[in-house]
């Protein structure tokens, strides 16, 4: 096998240069709306997707974030006519495009589609595979668009090449530029970077993101890592088990989550168990307010680690001991034992505050804790 070696990419990461192409560049795309009506579907006797509707506005980028087997793919196939769902329908600009007695075939959706592996095809160079779904254009046209989205990616100069002969990077770029060489109204991308190691999925992802902005494109993005959807979103859609739990922008759905699962879905959190008493939540690091629920409601109180308080002992602050110090660099990341908790408590603090052994005050930041009724595991 002949590998050409890229010298812009050092151990899988882009290095020098402007390693995709010019913004602005991009073919603008016609954005429109997506909508899923009652959405279910089963495998055999497995419910995958359980009565879903949301809808996704003209140019905007939603997240479709859960855990592996909640769902996520099995919608993407429904909207791409992939996959044909049991009971609901699928709305494309406010037309049915998928339902009891309606089906328009995945070719003609206007859907375009970047999946985890690539899916290139191995025997094609590169300006085949981007030109693999402009078959019906004219030869110019089609030239034309070819040409635009592989300068878009930075990837002019690589059509003669194959596949096997790019790195994972560039062949993500590949992937996405057949995707938009179409212009398509919606662009469907499932856990795209997953393959691709940290650094370089930065990358790949920041200029993604940039070329979805750029054309305008309505687009649905898969993944599984929370700080990715934050990171990628105008909102969030949080799927559980086939379900939709919270749809939300990722600040709100982050600071004012529906309920424990989430909030331990977004981040490592603090549980500790309280109880209602004359208006407010009475826990051993302290008094807050009750949040709506009656007295004598049993709920549990959250606080992330970064909520977490220290500083001398006194001064209204409960007496705990730093046991435990991970250090992050900038950060640490402490274990502290209080009085009353079976569990210590995770405090993220900058680095140097506090050793092991030490004794220390703690308070929690009452704007940042959530209070849930106690219920599941």
């Amino acid at each position: 096998m002949n590998m050409t070696p890229d010298p812009k990419v050092q151990n899988g990461v882009d290095r020098g240069g402007p390693a995709w192409g010019e913004r602005g560049t991009a073919a603008v795309s016609f954005a429109a709306s997506l909508a899923f009506d009652g959405i279910s579907h089963l495998y055999g006797t497995l419910a995958a997707v359980s009565d879903v509707t949301f809808g996704v506005e003209p140019g905007e980028l939603m997240c479709l974030l859960g855990n592996s087997g909640c769902g996520k793919t099995t919608l993407l196939r429904i909207a791409a006519g992939i996959e044909r769902q049991d009971k609901g329908r699928v709305l494309l600009n406010g037309i049915e495009i998928a339902g009891d007695q309606t089906f328009v075939p995945p070719e003609q959706r206007g859907i375009g589609l970047v999946f985890q592996d690539f899916a290139l095809f191995p025997h094609l160079n590169i300006r085949k595979n981007v030109g693999f779904g402009l078959k019906n254009l004219p030869r110019g046209e089609a030239k034309t668009a070819i040409d635009r989205a592989l300068d878009r990616v930075g990837l002019s100069d690589y059509g003669d090449k194959f596949p096997h002969m790019l790195s994972g990077g560039e062949q993500q770029r590949v992937a996405l530029a057949r995707a938009i060489a179409p212009r398509p109204a919606i662009l469907l991308m499932d856990e795209p970077f997953s393959g691709l190691d940290k650094r370089l999925r930065e990358s790949v992802r920041s200029e993604t993101l940039a070329v979805l902005k750029e054309t305008r494109t309505t687009a649905i993005f898969v993944t599984h890592d929370p700080e990715e959807a934050m990171r990628v979103g105008d909102r969030i859609a949080l799927m559980r088990a086939g379900r939709i739990v919270q749809i939300d922008t990722p600040d709100r759905i982050y600071r004012y989550p529906t309920d424990v699962l989430t909030a331990r879905f977004f981040s490592e959190i603090n549980e500790l168990d309280g109880r209602v008493e004359s208006g407010h939540v009475v826990t051993p690091v302290g008094r807050f307010g009750a949040n709506g629920f009656n007295d004598g409601a049993s709920v549990v109180v959250c606080a992330r680690p970064q909520a977490i308080r220290i500083g001398p002992t006194g001064a209204g602050a409960v007496n705990g001991r730093v046991i435990g110090r991970q250090f992050l660099g900038e950060m640490d990341l402490l274990e502290v034992v209080v009085e009353g908790l079976n569990q210590p408590l995770v405090a993220r603090m900058p680095a140097g505050q506090s050793t092991p052994g030490e004794d220390i005050g703690v308070r929690l930041d009452p704007d940042d804790v959530m209070i849930f009724a106690r219920a599941g595991p």
